[in-house]
């Protein structure tokens, strides 16, 4: 499958919500099995804070939604760890909160 067949593919994936059909397709499992090797199986975000936690995720730096015809690229991939997966993906906003004397 050529570059311009796999982004009309995920585009088409996304529009019928079945993304699931890439996630478990060979097309994408190699790939990711091939990262998570090159990165040791080590959480990536983990090791830039000094801590060893084992990756069970690949992330795609630039979103899938978005950049599909980067689905498949080793540089837009990175292993993660569930937690820092999910951080990535449902941010923690923390508001200041205002003391009693602002109106």
């Amino acid at each position: 499958m050529d570059t311009k067949e796999l982004v009309q593919w995920i585009r088409t994936l996304y529009l019928h919500n079945n993304i699931k059909a890439f996630y478990m397709n060979i097309i994408w499992r190699v790939p990711r099995a091939d990262r998570l090797e090159e990165q040791h199986n080590e959480c990536q975000m983990c090791k830039d804070r000094g801590l060893v936690e084992p990756a069970t995720m690949v992330h795609h730096i630039k979103l899938l939604r978005y950049h599909p015809e980067l689905a498949l690229e080793k540089d837009n991939l990175m292993s993660l760890c569930g937690e820092c997966h999910w951080l990535i993906h449902h941010p923690i906003t923390i508001k200041k909160q205002l003391n009693e004397e602002r109106w």
